[in-house]
C-alpha cells in the first residue's frame, strides 16, 4: 500500500529565539517537525521556520498557546505559496 503524502503545516517567527524555543518545545512533545528557512512569500522577521504534520496542528496550537511562544502565523501551502490558518 502507498503512503499517502503527509499534509505539513508551517508556522513562521519574528524572532531565531522564539524559533529554537518553539523547535525545544515541539521535539519534546514528540512532535516529527523540520526546521527550514522562512519562505519568501511570508512576511516575517526571523529566516527559521518549523514544518510540522498536519494531524498535529491542535497539538501544535495548545503548546504554543500554552507555552507563549510568539509566532507570526501558522501557514498551509495553498498550491502556489501559503496562507495563514486560524
Amino acid at each position: 500500500m502507498q503512503g499517502r503524502k503527509k499534509r505539513v503545516m508551517l508556522i513562521a517567527f519574528d524572532s531565531t529565539q522564539q524559533a529554537l524555543r518553539a523547535e525545544m518545545l515541539l521535539e519534546y512533545a514528540d512532535i516529527e517537525i523540520d526546521i527550514c528557512p522562512t519562505p519568501k512569500e511570508i512576511t516575517a522577521g526571523c529566516a527559521l521556520s518549523i514544518h510540522f504534520p498536519q494531524e498535529e496542528l491542535m497539538q501544535v496550537k495548545t503548546i504554543i498557546v500554552q507555552e507563549q511562544v510568539e509566532i507570526r502565523g501558522i501557514f498551509e501551502p495553498d498550491g502556489i505559496g501559503y496562507r495563514e490558518v486560524e
